[in-house]
């Protein structure tokens, strides 16, 4: 075989991929974008946790009554004991408090993405199959995600329309 035809019989895949080679780099891109904005929002958190610092949901508000009316007062927890903040402060900490189980949520899906046809191949041989074992986890970590979240929101919205006496 001479050269000319042993250059036009090269496998040109590297160069031009296949479709599902594009839908799975798209994927891929996607869930490291997922992954990296997620730790980006976590570390946000965390320098935002130590600047203000505490966090809201288990600092609370609390009402003081004076010879004007009721007037809040907005903590933040840290380490156990309370630091006043300004009302801004403690709904941005709790907004983003309230983010964090999402952010998790999603990083955690998007890796469970990532290792899937490493995890099917893995349990070719086992008593659940692959599908439903990533099924499963999934499962578990979306409804866990959605629960915490729900529970800071309750937890946020109850503080603001009942806040305990100071």
């Amino acid at each position: 075989m001479n050269s000319r035809t042993h250059s036009l019989s090269r496998d040109t895949s590297d160069t031009q991929p296949s479709s599902p080679d594009v839908h799975v780099t798209f994927r891929t891109k996607v869930c490291l974008w997922i992954i990296v904005l997620g730790l980006a929002n976590f570390l946000a958190y965390s320098v935002a946790y130590f600047a203000l610092p505490g966090e809201a949901i288990h600092g609370g508000v609390r009402v003081e009554e004076t010879p004007a009316g009721p007037r809040k007062h907005y903590y933040l927890l840290d380490q156990g004991s309370r630091l006043r903040v300004s009302r801004a402060k403690w709904i941005y900490s709790a907004t983003h408090s309230t983010s964090i189980p999402i952010t998790v949520g999603a990083v955690l899906l998007a890796m469970l993405t990532l290792a899937k046809d490493r995890i099917l191949s893995s349990m070719r041989s086992s008593v659940v199959r692959g599908r439903t074992f990533i099924t499963l986890l999934a499962v578990m970590v979306t409804v866990s995600s959605i629960v915490w979240m729900s529970w800071f929101l309750y937890t946020i919205i109850t503080q603001l329309r009942e806040p305990g006496p100071l």
